[in-house]
């Protein structure tokens, strides 16, 4: 199934018989439904990263991490 929005619709797939067997059991218990799409998830937030990743370098930041996570500037 793909959820299109909030819409879930049945889907045919050619799925490589052990790449499925083996991400089962490297996620006991689960569906062949929810590995597939915790796989797919994955697979986006991945790609997502990625193209952060290649901003590396070309945009400025200025800021305090510190003040960010709340940490108090020590003085020695």
């Amino acid at each position: 199934m793909i959820c299109i929005g909030r819409q879930i619709m049945r889907t045919t797939l050619n799925i490589d018989d052990q790449a499925l067997s083996d991400a089962q059991k490297a996620a006991p218990g689960k569906t062949k439904t929810a590995v597939i799409n915790e796989a797919l998830r994955d697979f986006a937030r991945r790609r997502h990263l990625r193209g952060l990743l290649e901003l590396e370098g070309k945009i400025r930041w200025e800021g305090d991490l510190d003040a960010l996570r709340g940490r108090s500037h020590r003085r020695a």
